[in-house]
């Protein structure tokens, strides 16, 4: 077999291949005999038709299986022989194939040049610090009571700023169209409420009924009613107003195994202080990744940073229907958020080589038992048995990629140590 590689860049390349003449022939002859026993040729018995017959009948078939079968077999052995490992499944092209001549074709591919990391003792990271005033502590207790807050049924008056109405509802549009709804709560003050609802809706009492027009604006965010009216009836059937319990020692007693204000505090400063120091290593390792992806001294495979994109598009997706959000739905131009994606993803993919050229270098490795542990881990957190996980991600190939993404921490680690971090521990 010959071969003939070709750079086009530092990552891109090219090689031409051409496979000997007797290995295509003789391959055409055991596809065709293979054919011969399976076809039915009018005039022959099954099996018995001369190969000449085979070939003709069916040449465009055999010489599709021929390189099928060929191809991959002869890129697998150029590159090992050239001691190269694509990063995805090469591009085959340029396909000539005929009986009796060599089967030539093009196949370009990317793969990742080894390249010295550097000093890892010169990255210098910042820790940022993790303290926590009393106004974070305030701000998270006053979320606390607005969780907190129930809504209690309001007698003797109308509707008032910050109440909550509930009615029912019938809307008419301009071609009169109704829209009937019952029990809807309307939170006055609320921002998705229609511009001047709300001012309706005031001095209503239980058992009040109204009809009144509202004008969107032509700058209203929903295309389909800006600019237009709408005629509205309502009938007030509850009023509610929002009670916020008191900030004491009660409040704290409601919401678990807190005796005292004071002990609630300070679970909520713990909690801060644990959430700060967990924010403060996500920014220690981003700054660690910019730094790495800086040192990789040639511009990324374009197929890997495609791959990072489906991933992050995806992963996108996931959170939405995670949301109860069609993503269909969402009117996103998924276009526009791919490339705006971009260069976080030639970034990431930048940084993956930096931390994989590390663990080579220095041979980092992920025993059995560390993976055994992650699946406890992940098994402990899902309330499934280990084996139960193993045999999951067995199944599917996820082992793998749970050692991987062991490896890849190793690595982080590994770099961590070395690194110079200034700031708070």
């Amino acid at each position: 077999m010959k071969t003939e590689f070709a750079d086009i860049n530092e990552t891109r390349k090219n090689v031409r291949v051409e496979i000997p003449t007797d290995i295509v022939n003789a391959e055409i002859d055991r596809v065709a005999t293979d054919y011969s026993r399976k076809a039915r040729i009018p005039g022959f018995r099954p099996g018995k038709a001369p190969a000449r017959v085979i070939k003709q009948r069916f040449k465009d078939q055999i010489l599709h299986d021929v390189a099928h079968d060929l191809i991959p077999r002869a890129v697998d052995d150029a590159l090992r022989e050239k001691g190269m490992e694509p990063v995805d499944t090469p591009d085959v092209r340029d396909v000539t194939i005929e009986e009796g001549q060599p089967l030539t074709f093009t196949a370009s591919f990317d793969t990742v040049p080894p390249f010295d990391p550097g000093d890892l003792s010169a990255i210098a990271l910042q820790r940022p610090a993790v303290a926590i005033d009393d106004a974070a502590v305030d701000g998270a207790l006053q979320r606390l009571r607005d969780r907190a807050a129930r809504h209690e049924p309001v007698e003797g008056r109308g509707v008032d700023d910050g109440d909550t109405a509930v009615l029912d509802l019938e809307r008419r549009d301009g071609k009169g169209a109704p829209d009937t709804h019952t029990d809807v709560s309307i939170e006055l003050g609320a921002k998705a409420n229609p511009p001047g609802f709300d001012a309706q809706l005031l001095g209503l009492e239980v058992g009040a009924t109204k009809s009144f027009d509202i004008h969107y604006p032509e700058d209203y965010p929903i295309g389909e009613l800006a600019n237009s009216d709408v005629s509205y009836t309502v009938t007030i059937k509850g009023i509610k107003r929002r009670v916020i319990p008191e900030l004491d020692d009660e409040f704290a007693k409601d919401l678990g195994d807190f005796d005292t204000l004071d002990a609630l505090k300070a679970r909520v400063r713990d909690d801060l202080e644990h959430e700060a120091r967990h924010a403060a290593e996500r920014e220690v390792r981003g700054e660690l990744m910019k730094q790495l992806a800086a040192r990789v001294p040639f511009e990324v495979p374009a197929s890997m940073v495609e791959r990072e994109l489906e991933r992050r598009l995806e992963d996108f997706a996931r959170r939405l229907i995670d949301q109860n959000v069609d993503p269909r739905q969402a009117g996103i131009d998924w276009n526009a958020f791919r490339e705006s994606q971009r260069d976080v993803a030639r970034e990431a993919v930048a940084a993956a080589l930096a931390l994989d050229e590390v663990t080579r270098r220095e041979q980092l490795q992920v025993t059995e038992e560390e993976v055994e542990r992650e699946v406890g881990r992940y098994a402990e957190r899902t309330g499934r048995t280990p084996a139960a996980v193993r045999a999951a991600l067995e199944k599917e190939g996820g082992l793998t990629r749970v050692a991987a993404g062991l490896r890849r921490e190793k690595s982080i680690d590994f770099v961590m140590s070395r690194a110079t971090i200034a700031g708070n521990s």
